[in-house]
């Protein structure tokens, strides 16, 4: 039997998904218990994202403004963008200035956010999740990618010769081509991640969560703090009474408005026609959104990924099944103008 010491030398390893599968479907107006902040400025970060940020110490910044009194504008700006102006403790430490861009709601098994972590290196993603299983199986995924980059820096460090990927490269040659599903029999981007070259970023900029976005979105992200939203194969949700949990609605799409700035994209994809006219009639009718022409896209990085990256996305293109695509800008508001 293997010991500890033995398993440390074999290195990191992938989970299998075997162990993390959990139905699909999840009542999403049960009464479950999610951690959640009272507002966004209150959000830990850190365990997320340890290369991005600090946890907060002991020490609050109220405990020491009273130690050393300061002006209100430098307290606020050591408490970073995110800080309320009504006196209250966001907890922030002065160099957590990085904010989450990028937002996958029902990220499954994290096949996008493997994905774009590398092509958006500086950009922190997080893949929003309902389902325990799947979240466990994620961050798990994101900490062995982690520490395969660890392995692979210390060597580069002590003189090996490690490749780079170029990874904006290789997505280029891939057209998202939606008459003609990705070949399952070609090689899959990013399947499992990189694991023996170095990516950029070192998928430090992704994380997963736990929580229901129906319920709690708005208390994670500001207004406009998000530059990219993604819903990737939602549940249809097939039967008339369930309609109203589906993520695409004229009340999520007020919320998903507010959390996204002027200019962000959101992206919406799925192989179900009926699920596809659903979403699309209520995005259409949404006055902060505008369509994103086909010959906009072509020019999109994340497009690929969005089509063909998603272990959703493999399944229907395994079975040869039609994808449905349509991303939409957010718009100003006339009324804020």
């Amino acid at each position: 039997m293997a010991t500890t010491e033995d398993r440390e030398q074999q290195g990191p390893k992938l989970p299998q998904k075997r162990y993390f599968r959990q139905r699909a479907h999840v009542n999403v107006f049960s009464d479950m218990i999610f951690e959640y902040p009272e507002r966004p400025s209150t959000q830990d970060w850190s365990k997320h994202y340890p290369a991005y940020f600090r946890a907060p110490s002991s020490e609050s910044i109220e405990t020491k403004r009273a130690a050393s009194p300061e002006t209100e504008e430098e307290t606020l700006s050591k408490r970073g963008p995110a800080a309320s102006t009504d006196g209250t403790n966001c907890g922030l430490t002065k160099d957590q200035l990085a904010k989450v861009e990028f937002a996958d709601i029902g990220c499954g098994y994290g096949g996008l956010l493997v994905a774009l972590a590398p092509l958006y290196p500086n950009t922190l993603m997080v893949g929003m999740e309902i389902r325990t299983k799947l979240v466990n199986y994620l961050q798990k995924r994101i900490e062995a990618l982690r520490a395969f980059q660890h392995d692979l820096l210390q060597k580069q460090a002590q003189g090996a010769d490690v490749e780079w990927v170029d990874v904006r490269a290789k997505l280029s040659k891939e057209i998202a081509d939606l008459a003609n599903p990705h070949d399952p029999s070609k090689p899959e981007l990013h399947d499992n991640g990189e694991t023996e070259r170095l990516a950029p970023g070192h998928y430090e900029n992704i994380a997963s969560m736990r929580i229901n976005c129906q319920k709690y979105l708005p208390n994670f992200f500001d207004k406009g703090q998000l530059s990219k939203i993604f819903v990737l194969f939602a549940d249809p949700h097939f039967k008339r009474r369930k309609h109203k949990a589906r993520i695409i609605s004229s009340t999520m799409l007020a919320e998903y408005a507010y959390v996204l700035r002027p200019g962000g994209v959101f992206y919406m994809i799925t192989d179900v026609k009926d699920l596809f006219d659903w979403n699309q009639k209520y995005l259409d009718a949404f006055p902060l959104f505008e369509r994103i022409s086909d010959a906009e896209l072509e020019s999109d990085p994340a497009v690929p990924c969005v089509v063909n990256s998603t272990e959703e996305g493999k399944k229907v293109a395994r079975n040869k099944g039609s994808k449905h695509l349509a991303c939409y800008r957010r718009i100003e508001d006339p009324a804020e103008s």
